[in-house]
This record gives C-alpha cells, sequence and structure tokens, in this order.
C-alpha cells in the first residue's frame, strides 16, 4: 500500500510497506538538477552532492561512513539533469538511524575550506574519467551539440574551470535556495510503518527551510549538425539521435516499443543487424532520455573507423524501415513482453520501489502503479509505433557525433538525410 502525506513545511512523505521483506530503502529527492545551474556555476548542484558527504557539523566523513558501514547498509547519492538523490538501504530496525543520518546530512553540511579544495581535485579527475572514457564522451558532446547554449545540454559534472572558482559562499548560497522542504520529496520502501516513519521524517527534517521561491525553466532548442572529434582510439564510437519525448507525453509508451525494437535489446534490430548478422561492432543499441519537457532518441555504436559509414547507413535505414512498414505482430508482442518483464522484474527490490515512487511524484504528481504501466503498454498498436517513428525520424531531425580514428572527410554528413 502507497501513503502520501505532506507536512506543515511543504515536505512530501511516500512510502510503500513491503512486508515481505526485511530492509528498508529511504531517499531524499531534491526537484533540482544541473539544468536549475546559473551557467556561471555550472557543476555545482553535483559538487553540493558531493560535499554534503564531507561531513556535517556533527558528523565527520569518517563517522558518517562508519556509521552506516557498522549497521551493514548502504549510503549513496547522484546527481541528475532534474534532481538529486541521497539515499539508504538498512535493516528494517535501523531505519532510526538512517533518518538520522540521512536528515544530517541535508541540514547541517559543514562546507568546510579544506574539504572544498579537496574535493575540487576529486571532481576534476571525475571530469578527466570521461574524456578517457569514450563511450561517455561521445554521449556527452552530442547533448553538448544537440542542445546547444542550455544547461540541458551542460555536463553534471560542470568543466575543471567551474570547479575551481567554486567556494564556500557560492555553496552555502545554492544550498539554501535549492534544499528547501518544497523541494525535497522523501520516499520510503520497505518492511516500514507509515505512522511510524512519519513521526521519524516529522521529527527529523522540521527545520528544512521554507520557501516559495521558483526556478524559471526554457525548453532547449534542437540543433541538428554532425559533429567530428578525432581522437586516437581503437575504435570510432558513434551517437545518432532525434528527438524525443518528455516524461508525461501521451506517445510515451509507444516510444518505448520503437525503442525496444530499434536497439534496446540483444533480439532488436540493430543489435541482429549490426553485431549479429555483420559483425561491424561489440557494442550497439538505442536508448530514450526524457525531461519534464523534452527528450532524445539516441543510438550508440562501437566500431572500426572504416566501418562507420556503413553503421550510420544501416541506423539510417532501420529508422526509415520503422516509418515505411507497421511491425508484424509477433514483433510488436514480443517488444511488449520485454518492456512488461524488464519493468516488472525491476520493482521488486526496496531501492528501486522507492525510486519509482519519488519519480512518479516529480514528474506526474501522482503515483503509478504497475497494473496502470503494463495496461498502457498493451494498449500501444502498430499504428502508434510507426506514427511515433514517422514523427521522431522526420527529414533533417537526425543529429550525429562521432568521436574517434577518423576526420570529417571519413564521414559524409549526407548520410543522416532521412527522407
Amino acid at each position: 500500500m502507497i501513503e502520501r502525506q505532506v507536512f506543515d513545511n511543504g515536505l512530501c512523505l511516500l512510502t510503500e510497506s513491503m512486508p515481505a521483506v526485511r530492509s528498508v530503502s529511504l531517499g531524499a529527492w531534491l526537484t533540482r538538477g544541473s539544468r536549475h545551474e546559473s551557467p556561471v556555476h555550472s557543476g555545482i548542484a553535483h559538487f553540493v552532492e558531493h560535499m554534503l558527504f564531507k561531513g556535517t557539523t556533527t558528523r565527520t566523513a569518517e563517522g558518517i561512513a562508519q556509521e552506516i558501514d557498522s549497521i551493514g547498509g548502504h549510503l549513496d547519492a547522484f546527481t541528475a539533469k532534474e534532481c538529486a538523490s541521497y539515499y539508504v538501504k538498512v535493516l528494517d530496525e535501523h531505519l532510526p538511524r538512517a533518518v538520522d543520518v540521512l536528515s544530517d546530512l541535508l541540514l547541517n553540511p559543514a562546507f568546510a575550506d579544506e574539504d572544498i579544495y579537496r574535493e575540487q581535485n576529486v571532481v576534476v579527475e571525475e571530469i578527466k574519467m570521461v574524456e578517457d572514457t569514450p563511450d561517455d564522451l561521445v554521449y556527452e558532446i552530442f547533448t553538448t551539440r544537440f542542445w546547444p547554449e542550455h544547461q540541458l545540454g551542460k555536463p553534471i559534472l560542470g568543466t575543471a574551470e567551474s570547479v575551481r572558482s567554486f567556494d564556500a559562499a557560492a555553496l552555502r548560497t545554492y544550498f539554501s535556495d535549492a534544499y528547501t522542504a518544497q523541494n525535497v520529496v522523501i520516499a520510503a520502501a520497505g518492511n516500514i510503518d507509515h505512522a511510524a516513519i512519519s513521526e521519524l521524517v516529522g521529527n527529523a527534517f522540521s527545520a528544512l527551510p521554507v520557501s516559495n521561491q521558483s526556478v524559471e525553466t526554457t525548453k532547449p532548442t534542437v540543433n541538428i549538425q554532425l559533429e567530428i572529434r578525432e581522437k586516437d582510439l581503437e575504435q570510432a564510437h558513434l551517437c545518432l539521435g532525434t528527438r524525443g519525448y518528455e516524461h508525461t507525453h501521451p506517445d510515451r509508451h509507444a516510444s518505448y516499443i520503437l525503442n525496444a525494437v530499434l536497439g534496446g535489446s540483444m533480439s532488436s534490430r540493430l543489435f541482429q543487424k549490426i553485431r549479429e548478422k555483420r559483425g561491424l561492432a561489440y557494442a550497439v543499441s538505442s536508448g530514450l532520455t526524457s525531461y519534464c519537457d523534452v527528450g532524445s532518441l539516441t543510438v550508440y555504436a562501437g566500431c572500426d573507423g572504416g566501418a562507420v559509414r556503413q553503421v550510420i547507413d544501416l541506423v539510417v535505414d532501420e529508422m526509415e524501415t520503422l516509418k515505411q512498414h507497421p511491425l508484424a505482430d509477433l514483433e510488436l508482442q514480443r517488444a511488449k513482453d520485454h518492456l512488461k518483464g524488464s519493468f516488472v522484474l525491476g520493482q521488486e527490490s526496496t531501492t528501486s520501489r522507492m525510486s519509482q515512487l519519488a519519480r512518479s511524484e516529480m514528474y506526474f504528481g501522482r503515483q503509478i502503479d504497475v497494473a496502470e504501466t503494463l495496461k498502457a503498454i498493451d494498449l500501444v498498436s502498430q499504428e502508434d509505433v510507426q506514427r511515433v517513428a514517422c514523427d521522431l525520424f522526420q527529414k533533417g531531425a537526425l543529429a550525429g557525433t562521432v568521436v574517434g580514428p577518423l576526420t570529417r572527410a571519413d564521414v559524409d554528413a549526407s548520410q543522416l538525410d532521412l527522407s
């Protein structure tokens, strides 16, 4: 059973009881991410996330780690484009300690100068790791070119220059503006009682400040171009993409099926055609990225530099086929069963259920249960998938980025032309 409660300060609590398990996953979700930063402070949302683990006014970084380790729990966090999450998984008997640690992180960060300097070095090394990870790098470059001059297109980590510019004053200003009760959703799933956790959370997070300040967001403009980054690598890494749908789009379930058929699994058309039948790539896949107002559909492949032209042609050809020909009944049903199976199996842990609670609240303002999602998938028709393919794979809609041992002369931009 899912229960929802809003406290007097605006903090939202969501709980789901799973009495068959012994664990509890508890997460504090912030409805602010790198999208909501000012351009001059690019990367500050992620940096603040790091700093919250460096110590509070009552705990050192080592003390935070020891307190969770001593009860066999797991504490972690991440920053995304539109949110940040701090989450902990513990045995049900240790829930009070988990709430205490999590609230301490979000209410009492130290932001000590020596910790800031040390963590700047850590994050700069993290940025360098992306440059040395070509499958991450090609997607980051693609996104930057696809949504230029917009925070959605900027790296979550920021740049070395922006990270080096952060000081305690800037961090405290961002923290006080973003970490308010109205911007936080607390989600918990596992062997819990709503009344008991409500009392714990209500007491622990009562000091969260109240603010009606909102952040204006603008919708990015899509830029279609072919970007070539020459780099000394063994493989060429390719990312092709079109616009996609936002989280709440009425055709989102049809786009899920389109993605599954195109490159979303080992039985997908691109995997079978590019890897299994031709042996041109080891890794080839497609994926969807969705935000509150925009999205993208991308295809990734890692292949020999001499095979890039052929791989691009095969991807474009498959997009054209999906526009021109409806799916066969069997292929549609396979895609539906794949999606439903993946979704249901992904909801069997307390952590995934906790995450689902928070994301549904943030993007839909209500809880979408498993049955509703499965029904929506079942209702998708061949005509729906073909219509979505025609909408997304329009002429002039395909952008591309290639990173690897090749130059612009090795790739023809006209190959990206969809009819």
